[in-house]
């Protein structure tokens, strides 16, 4: 491997899956301006992600439709012909 391409700042991050609400605490370079009070009482920057393992249909073996924000419509209105 080559010396010098990996970050060294890792730091312990709070990742939110904002499709159900699940967190949990992991090592990370991730930015983030939002803290949040983890269950050891100490505060951590909050990372927010739209799914995650315990949501995504591969890992849960559920079939469930995640639409947070429109994505498919906003997909059929960028690229609908005009």
């Amino acid at each position: 491997m080559k010396k010098g391409i990996h970050p060294e700042s890792y730091r312990y991050v709070v990742f939110k899956d904002m499709s159900n609400g699940d967190t949990f605490l992991s090592r990370s370079t991730a930015s983030s301006k939002e803290t949040v009070q983890w269950e050891d009482g100490k505060d951590y920057p909050l990372v927010k992600l739209e799914i995650s393992n315990t949501s995504h249909p591969f890992f849960t073996g559920k079939n469930m439709l995640v639409d947070t924000a429109g994505r498919i419509d906003k997909f059929k209105k960028k690229y609908a012909k005009k």
